[in-house]
């Protein structure tokens, strides 16, 4: 089994600073992890537009490590059923489809606001809640 990531869990670890450290240690500590195709945009987008070549670096090296899953037909159709069923915008359900789709055991996020206690499809881990 693996662990599959959401993109704010990848910012902070890449930032390295504070909360980053322990999300950067649990990323390395993680067998396999997996991800979206969706993460590159979403998280290399601003630090590029704002020169920050060094996030940016920080974040191409940590996603090297990551197997990213494409967004098939039967990634979309499950994004559409997950985000119907707990109102989720479109790259937040594809991140949570591609964990679910692809037999992801956890799904790593700090995004309690969209990803809390009633998600049933996988169990979702708030790595900073937990340390």
């Amino acid at each position: 089994m693996s662990d599959a990531f959401d993109s704010d869990v990848l910012i902070y670890a890449a930032q390295g600073l504070g909360e980053g450290v322990h999300v950067r240690a649990l990323l390395e500590s993680t067998n396999d992890p997996i991800g979206s195709v969706v993460l590159l945009p979403e998280v290399l987008s601003k630090p590029s537009r704002l020169g920050q070549d060094a996030e940016v670096s920080s974040l191409e090296e940590l996603l090297s490590h990551f197997e990213l899953k494409p967004v098939d037909a039967e990634v979309a159709y499950a994004a559409a059923e997950l985000g119907a069923k707990y109102a989720l915008r479109a790259a937040d359900a594809i991140h949570l489809a591609t964990a679910v789709v692809w037999g992801a055991e956890r799904f790593h996020t700090n995004n309690r606001k969209d990803f809390g206690p009633r998600i049933e499809e996988i169990e979702v881990v708030w790595p900073l809640a937990t340390r």
